[in-house]
């Protein structure tokens, strides 16, 4: 299978995509807009949606991973993010994205270049491509100490 390196940042023009990459698309946007709104209407609403991150750890339900979002997106810190070296698995109902994300957290003078390996799972719900699991690691344990440490509190 062949990795794809054209960055998915969110600011695609989404009529060029395919149905299942706007979701992916749609959910970078939502991130780096800082929108909640779009957030919620990328992810299913129910106990089934789990994150794993180097924020929150472990979230299940969409509750949950609401808070996670809240946390970064209302806070001081500014993360952006896109999602590139990946590859997408797919069947009639689910798919799949395996690759990185590299982006930044600015933070009061402290910017931290991030990468992280990023999993994504998306399932068609009424004809809408939902996604439905996120896990995201850092190899680099220092990164992810600073990273957390930036995160800390009000973000």
């Amino acid at each position: 299978m062949k990795s794809e390196q054209t960055p998915i940042t969110g600011k695609e023009k989404k009529e060029s995509l395919a149905p299942d990459l706007q979701a992916l698309s749609a959910f970078y946007a939502a991130f780096n807009e800082r929108d909640l709104r779009k957030m919620e209407q990328n992810w299913v609403q129910s106990d089934e949606a789990v994150m794993d991150n180097p924020v929150g750890g472990i979230m299940r339900g969409w509750t949950n991973i609401k808070a996670v979002y809240e946390r970064i997106f209302g806070g001081i810190s500014r993360v952006e993010v896109e999602f590139y070296d990946y590859t997408v698995y797919r069947t009639s109902e689910v798919f799949f994205v395996v690759g990185r994300e590299r982006g930044t957290l600015k933070k009061e003078g402290l910017t931290l270049e991030l990468q992280i390996r990023t999993t994504r799972v998306f399932q068609l719900i009424k004809n809408n491509w939902k996604q439905i699991h996120h896990h995201g690691s850092m190899d680099d344990s220092v990164m992810l100490e600073k990273y957390q440490q930036a995160l800390k509190g009000g973000c």
